[in-house]
């Protein structure tokens, strides 16, 4: 019978999360490497760039790959022969390790869990607790999967009821699309196949955990209808057309994964979850002997890959800039900001129609006018850090409040990641404004052009607070210009028809 220690396992949950916040898997760097020497696509080619040296600082540094340190997700295996040295259920130490790793001084995760999600929506402050998920099975050992699941990618989840007569393709085929670029592409897919409802959407997420390798099941091809469904569908989805970040490109999906299980005769349920460029898990196993050692990757895994400014590349003060200057700019243009924006996301957003409506000021200081917002919610910086990483959230989540920003407020502009809505565009076409993109996966890397930071308002909401940002040389891609147009609808359509011609 094996003894596991309180310490040893709360120790190895704390070390793995604070692993997989600076580490990615080695067989996604090496995946995103080889797609992005495939890449024809300049844009697409652009934003890998920028995702592979990001992941290379962030492992130079330690410090989040990603500004969204994510929802901490667990799977466990114990062995029915293990015995447990502790007063605390497996929860506790889970959610105790959880803690420790969220919190650590050298390398502060940004907290982002929110108890009572259908009312206050209060942050637990140090992102406990944990989704667990356990089996007990035969054997004397803890077999440990632990991930960190970012907002951006698991807010696209999907599931649907098929007949049992449809088709999986046809389904996902018309379902990622819909998806966007909010869920940070190139990445995985995991797909969750019979079972039911529920049991579909653990599939899809457990899936994610298995290491990349499409290459080399396309190399000996298929052996069993789930491998080639696999194939079907990793070469179809990257067949759209959709690359990366949405901007058109080769490779939209980096592998695709699926899990099935037995189903009712009635039934075809089937679950999809992407995982988005800041890909984190990390497996071990406790045999009594201590806590998990995780073996970090060496520096020679990163290709030599760089990322230099384009001789095209527009500089803009955001200190100076006008509606009139905006004007000129045009989709997929790529742009260096360099001055003083403010940033608001979700709560943010939230209080200021609240005080609209209530006809009540903007708070002391706060003034948007022929100004920038920058959707992002930032890590608490550390040692001499101005600020940490700080990479763009989903745009679409504010879409709604898009219009009243720009008649309220005067903003000129607004930065995020992926694409906007017909109601945002509708709004920037009105208001004459434009919306930039921020590559997401880049965090860390985008947080060096930021050269000073204070918060401006709603200090209570911790990371969602209003902050100004003072930044040098932020590299953007116009995504909607004045005029409507945007890059996420243009940029796949073209790339699509280059497809095609090249087929022929």
């Amino acid at each position: 019978m094996t003894t596991i220690r309180e310490e040893d396992f709360i120790q190895s949950i704390a070390d793995a999360f604070q692993f997989i916040s600076y580490y990615h898997p080695v067989d996604y760097i090496k995946a995103l490497g080889e797609a992005y020497e495939r890449e024809e696509s300049t844009a697409a080619k652009d934003a890998m760039a920028q995702i592979l040296v990001n992941s290379r600082m962030s492992a130079q540094g330690q410090r989040p790959i990603c500004q969204d340190t994510g929802i901490a997700v667990v799977f466990l295996k114990i062995g029915m022969n293990v015995r447990w040295e502790t007063q605390r259920s497996v929860a506790e130490m889970v959610n105790e390790g959880v803690r420790r790793a969220y919190t650590h001084p050298d390398n502060v995760l940004r907290a982002s869990i929110l108890t009572d999600p259908a009312g206050a929506r209060q942050n637990t402050k140090d992102n406990t607790p944990a989704v667990i998920h356990t089996e007990i099975v035969p054997g004397d050992t803890v077999d440990v999967k632990v991930a960190a699941k970012g907002g951006g990618s698991e807010n696209k989840s999907k599931f649907v009821m098929l007949n049992p007569s449809d088709s999986i393709v046809n389904w996902v085929l018309k379902t990622v699309p819909q998806m966007g670029a909010g869920w940070c592409p190139p990445g995985i897919l995991g797909i969750g196949i019979g079972g039911t409802a529920e049991k579909a959407m653990l599939l899809a997420k457990a899936s994610l955990m298995a290491p990349i390798d499409i290459h080399q099941l396309q190399a000996r091809g298929a052996s069993n209808r789930i491998e080639e469904l696999r194939l079907e569908l990793y070469n179809e989805i990257n067949n759209l057309g959709i690359g990366a970040q949405g901007l058109g490109g080769l490779t939209t999906v980096l592998d695709v994964k699926i899990l099935d299980y037995p189903t009712h005769a009635a039934s075809l349920p089937v679950a999809m979850i992407p995982n988005c460029a800041a890909t984190r898990h990390a497996h071990f196993v406790l045999d009594g002997r201590g806590p998990a050692n995780l073996t970090p990757p060496s520096l020679d895994d990163w290709p030599q890959v760089t990322w230099e400014v384009g001789a095209l590349t527009r500089r803009v003060n955001l200190d100076t800039v006008t509606l009139e200057d905006i004007a000129q700019w045009r989709p997929g243009e790529r742009l260096l900001l360099s001055g003083k924006l403010l940033t608001g996301r979700d709560a943010a957003h939230k209080r200021i129609a609240d005080l609209f409506a209530q006809k009540r000021p903007l708070p002391k200081g706060l003034d948007f006018k022929n100004r920038f917002i920058y959707y992002v919610g930032p890590v608490d910086a550390v040692r001499d850090e101005v600020v940490g990483p700080a990479g763009p959230t989903t745009a679409t989540r504010m879409d709604k409040f898009t219009e009243m920003m720009l008649e309220k407020t005067g903003i000129i502009g607004m930065i995020g990641k992926a694409e906007r809505g017909p109601q945002a565009i509708e709004a920037i076409k009105k208001y004459q404004a434009v919306y930039l993109m921020a590559v997401g996966g880049a965090a860390y890397l985008v947080s060096k052009a930021i050269r000073a930071a204070r918060v401006v308002a709603f200090a209570d909401l911790g990371m969602e607070a209003v902050h100004e940002f003072e930044v040098q040389d932020m590299p953007v891609t116009v995504a909607v210009d004045a005029r409507g147009e945007s890059v996420h609808k243009t940029g796949p359509a073209q790339w699509r028809v280059i497809r095609m011609k090249n087929e022929k």
